[in-house]
């Protein structure tokens, strides 16, 4: 190979080539498992706190007696399910978010909105997306809201669902993820878009005008505001599939289950744990845009929004 070939730049990934999208599938995986896995102690906090409102005076004195009782392991408790299940998730939902995005806004409906692409295309995504999540979210909870625990690791867990309810056991919490998850990431998406539109056209200069580094501190901005309105929104759904993966009794079908459940808190208790929520999932969507779109710079690609 001569020099001349050498000093060539390296060719980019085509854009909505197979290889674009499956990258950015890969950019989700490694945007999602950790940034969930990383908030374990949050998630773990707030889901018992859902389950049963006195259990913790508070998340500060939670932490604290499950450090006190069970060490940094005990905080983390349910790590690895969140790993596996959303490392999955992560590249479902931006690997298809792509996919949709450039099906429905290029080749089917060109002539619509910008808004109602990225919802319907977030929409598309999150619904695959959480079938391949909906197992390993099943045994977190269960895990994570039992005391004593319902299972010690992943692999236990699961072996003990599907010996007990078979793998159906696994997916009893599907249609109340859904509707948790997908409002969440139509609300992830859309926000996050429309926001980093905003925040160039307020700048004053097109995206191109600005470094790899500038756009990804764009992104972050972007997506803790996204991060704030997904919290809110999905907080209900959130503290259903809690409830139902802890205390819905077999054989009950899942509408009865929920009519049950919400009987028992009440509305005001489908807000249980909202603060901490929004602390976890405003930080977990800025540094999950973050990362994703620093992988897509470092593959030579444009970050995500302000077209």
């Amino acid at each position: 190979m001569s020099k001349i070939e050498n000093a060539l730049p390296k060719p980019k990934i085509e854009l909505y080539s197979g290889k674009y999208f499956a990258a950015c599938a890969f950019g989700g995986v490694i945007a999602c498992g950790p940034t969930h896995t990383a908030v374990t102690p949050l998630d773990l906090v707030k889901t018992r706190r859902q389950v049963d409102s006195k259990l913790y005076k508070s998340n500060l004195s939670a932490w604290s007696m499950i450090y006190r009782a069970e060490g940094l392991r005990g905080v983390f408790f349910g790590w690895s399910p969140t790993f596996v299940g959303y490392c999955f998730q992560g590249g479902g939902k931006y690997g298809f978010y792509e996919v949709f995005k450039y099906l429905y806004g290029e080749k089917m409906f060109p002539e619509v909105s910008k808004p109602i692409i990225f919802l319907g295309a977030s929409a598309s995504a999150e619904f695959l997306a959480d079938i391949a999540l909906c197992p390993f979210e099943a045994v977190k909870v269960r895990m994570q809201t039992t005391l004593p625990p319902f299972a010690h690791t992943m692999r236990e867990g699961i072996s003990k669902v599907v010996a007990k309810e078979g793998y159906a056991g696994l997916y009893k919490g599907l249609y109340p993820l859904w509707g948790r998850q997908i409002p969440y990431t139509m609300c992830k998406f859309a926000t996050f878009e429309t926001t980093v539109d905003k925040i160039y056209a307020t700048l004053g200069k097109p995206k191109s005008a600005y470094n790899g580094l500038q756009q990804t501190g764009v992104s972050f901005l972007g997506g803790y505001i996204a991060g704030i309105a997904c919290a809110v929104i999905s907080h209900p759904a959130d503290v259903m599939v809690s409830k139902l993966n802890s205390d819905r009794k077999p054989g009950e079908g899942a509408g009865k289950a929920m009519s049950r459940i919400y009987g028992n808190i009440g509305f005001t208790g489908l807000w249980n744990g909202l603060p901490v929520r929004i602390l976890m999932i405003g930080t977990l969507t800025a540094f999950q845009w973050l990362i994703y779109d620093s992988f897509k710079v470092a593959l030579g690609l444009p970050t995500t929004g302000g077209h």
